[in-house]
C-alpha cells in the first residue's frame, strides 16, 4: 500500500503541535536546554528527509522524542572523554523511556517555571518560554515584544546561558516560591494563547494547537494555585475569547470582526464555563488585570447581537484596568470603547497620543477611526502602515479591503 504524500507542511504541522512537548521531555532527561532544543530540531530535520518516503509514523510525537533522544545521546558520547562516555551511556540506557511516554503530566509546566526563574530578566523569561514551549520563531517573539529580531535573538542566548551557568533546577517551585514566579508564567501562557488566536505570520488566522496548549497550561496553573484569582481570571479570559473562534473567519479564511460575527456560532459551553469563573472572581473581589479582561469579554458574551453590547460597562472596566495595569496597549483597546460611548473624535485623540508605531493594530484602529470621520487620505496611509506591519495573510487581506474603501474612485 503506498504511503500518502508527505510534504514539509505536514512536518511543520507536527512541529507546531509537538515541539514544546518534545523539548520539555528532553530537558527533563538531560537537564540541558541547548542540548534538548538542538536534538529536537535535528529530529524534525530527519523527519523532513525521511517521512516523504516512509510516511508519517502512527505516533509522530513518539518518533520525534525517540529520535531526538538518540541524537542527544550520540552528541554526548562524541563530546565526552572515553571514561565519561561509557559512564554516561550506561546511565542513559538504564533509564530508557517509552516513546509514547508523556512524562510527568506537567512536564511543560516544569519547563515553564524553569524558564521563569527570577534570576532572569522578566522579558527574557517570557521570550525564552515562548521559544521553547510555544515553538515560536525568534521573529514571531520579536513581533510580540515590538523589538528587532536581532535584539530578541541576543536575549534568548543570554537567558539559556544563565539557566545553564546558574544551575537553575527543572521543577515546579515550592509553595513559598510560587507567588514570585506565577505572574510571569501567566504572562507567557497568555502570549502563547494570543499567538495562537491571531497568528503573527502565515496563511492561517488561527493556530489551534497553540490555543489548546495555552488553555491546557492555564487549567494546570489554576489547579496548581487555586487561591490565586489571576490564574482563574486568565483561564476565564482564554475560554471566553476562544468561544468566538468559529465565528472569526469566513469559509474561505477571511477575518470577521466581533461586531459582524454570527453569535450563533459562539461556543456556549466555553462561555458558560468562562462566565462562571468570572463570577467566582467577582465574589472574591480581588481584581487583577486578567480578571478585568475576562470581565470585559464576559460583557461581550452577554450580548445576543452587537447593538446590545453594554459599552458603558466595558469602558468602566477599561478605566479600572488602566488604574491597575496601565499600558499603551490597554489605552488603545480602551479607545475602541470610548469611540462607542463618547464618539470617534475623543477616541482618535487618545490613539494619536500613543507611541505604538511598531504595532500593526495601532495603525489598523487608527485607520478605522480616521475612516469614520471621513479623513480618507490619512486613513489610507494608516491602512498601508498596518498592512506593512503584519505577516498574517488573513489580516493583510482584511486591511486591504479597508484600504479599498477609502481610496478615491
Amino acid at each position: 500500500m503506498p504511503y500518502p504524500p508527505v510534504g514539509e507542511a505536514d512536518v511543520e504541522k507536527v512541529f507546531r503541535e509537538e515541539y514544546g512537548r518534545a523539548v520539555a521531555v528532553l530537558v527533563r532527561h538531560f537537564g540541558d536546554i541547548d542540548l534538548a532544543e538542538d536534538a529536537v530540531q535535528d529530529a524534525f530535520t530527519a523527519a523532513v528527509q525521511r517521512w516523504p518516503s516512509t510516511g508519517i509514523p502512527p505516533s509522530p510525537a513518539g518518533w520525534i522524542i525517540t529520535t531526538a533522544r538518540n541524537r542527544a545521546i550520540d552528541r554526548l558520547r562524541r563530546e565526552s572523554s572515553r571514561d565519561e562516555r561509557h559512564a554516561q551511556a550506561a546511565l542513559l540506557l538504564s533509564n530508557e523511556p517509552s516513546p509514547e511516554e508523556d512524562a510527568v503530566p506537567d512536564d511543560r509546566l516544569r519547563l515553564m517555571f524553569t524558564c521563569c526563574h527570577p534570576a532572569l530578566a522578566p522579558a527574557a523569561q517570557v521570550a525564552l518560554t515562548l521559544r521553547l514551549l510555544g515553538g515560536l520563531t525568534t521573529a514571531e517573539i520579536a513581533r510580540a515584544f515590538l523589538v528587532p529580531e536581532s535584539t530578541m535573538a541576543q536575549r534568548l542566548v543570554r537567558a539559556k546561558g544563565k539557566i545553564r551557568d546558574a544551575g537553575i533546577p527543572y521543577r515546579v517551585p515550592g509553595a513559598q516560591e510560587l507567588p514570585d514566579r506565577l505572574r510571569v508564567v501567566l504572562a507567557v501562557i497568555y502570549l502563547i494563547f494570543n499567538e495562537g488566536y491571531t497568528a503573527s505570520a502565515g496563511e492561517c488566522l488561527v493556530r489551534e494547537d497553540l490555543c489548546a496548549e495555552a488553555i491546557r497550561l492555564g487549567r494546570l496553573a489554576a489547579t496548581l494555585v487555586p487561591e490565586d484569582l489571576e490564574a482563574t481570571g486568565l483561564l476565564a479570559l482564554m475560554l471566553l475569547v476562544e468561544s468566538r473562534r468559529a465565528a472569526r473567519a469566513t469559509t474561505d479564511g477571511g477575518l470577521v470582526l466581533l461586531a459582524q460575527q454570527d453569535r450563533g456560532l459562539w461556543n456556549r459551553r466555553l462561555i458558560e464555563e468562562g462566565q462562571a469563573l468570572v463570577r467566582l472572581c467577582l465574589r472574591r473581589n480581588q481584581p487583577g488585570p486578567y480578571q478585568i479582561q475576562a470581565a470585559i469579554n464576559a460583557v461581550h458574551s452577554d450580548a445576543g447581537h452587537a447593538a446590545a453590547t453594554d459599552w458603558r460597562q466595558i469602558l468602566q472596566l477599561y478605566d479600572q484596568l488602566m488604574v491597575i495595569a496601565p499600558s499603551p496597549v490597554v489605552s488603545l483597546n480602551r479607545a475602541v470603547a470610548v469611540a462607542e460611548v463618547d464618539g470617534v473624535e475623543p477616541a482618535l485623540a487618545i490613539v494619536e497620543e500613543l507611541a505604538l508605531d511598531r504595532y500593526y493594530l495601532w495603525h489598523a484602529i487608527r485607520a478605522d477611526l480616521l475612516r469614520r470621520v471621513s479623513r480618507y487620505q490619512d486613513a489610507a496611509l494608516a491602512y498601508r502602515d498596518a498592512i506593512a506591519r503584519t505577516d498574517n495573510a488573513a489580516e493583510r487581506a482584511f486591511l486591504q479591503r479597508g484600504l479599498e474603501t477609502v481610496r478615491p474612485h
